[in-house]
């Protein structure tokens, strides 16, 4: 019976290793090949005599075609188009961080906002020599002007240089002479030197009290600002209200022929409080309440 047992024990152990050595074989294969696939096989020329082959060696042969048919991509890639020159990376850029990026963008930020207000800045202070307010502006004949004046009831507003003109009496042109300049007497002595009824003065239409635009008045013949009563006689010096002087007036110019040019770039400060030339009171009743002299 010992004997028995251990023949049988042999045999077992033979049987064991036998289908061990089957396993490690099936193993080393990278699948299995069904019966068409060996039936490709063996008509191929490439693999030859399937009978002389194993599976492992067909999948190795497989393997070695496609490394094979890669490679000559590789190589008719390589040789389609040239390398690209190398250019090194910049060292500045490869060590911003974050904090830094931040920072340069708020400087760049902070850079083009105070460009765009030295720009508008710029703007606003360069004279305006293509017409408009800020510019000389030729408004005619001195003649015609008056004409313009009476016909709209002593006032005549425009709108271009933002300003007033009105009709200047001859027989005040001897007071004035001693209350304002140059530039502001050629207009009003333009009645005298070209032998009309009367000269011609321009207003800023701004008061100067806080800077209102300040309108007629029909009945009282006077400017009467609406914003905090100030007033002014038709040719513009005060005669109540808060405002600390007359209003503010233009350069004229006086061409040879009686052309008047107003010079909106040039204010003249408006006379101080008391003058009155004109001795203009008030026509009827007044727009923003009694005058206080």
């Amino acid at each position: 019976m010992l004997i028995a047992a251990i023949v049988v024990i042999a045999l077992l152990a033979a049987v064991a290793v036998f289908s061990a050595l089957k396993s490690r074989d099936a193993d080393g294969a990278v699948g299995i090949l069904s019966r068409e696939t060996k039936a490709r096989d063996r008509e191929s020329t490439v693999l030859g005599n399937e009978d002389a082959l194993t599976g492992k060696q067909v999948e190795r042969a497989q393997v070695l075609e496609r490394k094979a048919a890669s490679k000559e991509l590789v190589l008719a890639a390589r040789q389609s188009a040239p390398p690209a020159p190398y250019v090194p990376p910049d060292p500045e850029v490869i060590g911003v961080s974050r904090r830094q990026f931040f920072n340069r963008t708020i400087i760049l930020m902070m850079q083009i906002g105070l460009g765009g207000f030295g720009l508008a800045s710029i703007a606003f202070l360069w004279p305006q020599l293509g017409g408009g307010f800020g510019s000389a502006i030729r408004v005619g004949l001195v003649s015609d002007v008056l004409s313009e004046v009476r016909g709209a009831n002593g006032f005549l507003y425009r709108a271009d240089g933002r300003m007033w003109i009105t009709e200047y009496p001859n027989g005040a042109v001897e007071k004035a002479r001693a209350a304002y300049s140059a530039n502001e007497l050629t207009g009003m002595e333009a009645g005298l030197a070209l032998g009309l009824d009367g000269g011609v003065i321009a207003i800023y239409q701004k008061c100067p009290h806080l800077g209102c635009r300040v309108p007629e008045c029909v009945t009282s013949q006077w400017f009467e600002c609406p914003c905090h009563g100030s007033q002014y006689n038709r040719v513009g010096e005060k005669r109540g209200g808060p405002a600390p002087r007359g209003m503010d007036r233009f350069a004229m110019s006086v061409s040879a022929d009686g052309v008047l040019t107003v010079d909106t770039g040039t204010i003249i400060q408006g006379p101080p409080i008391g003058t009155n030339t004109t001795g203009q009171e008030a026509e009827g009743p007044n727009c923003i309440g009694q005058s206080s002299h």
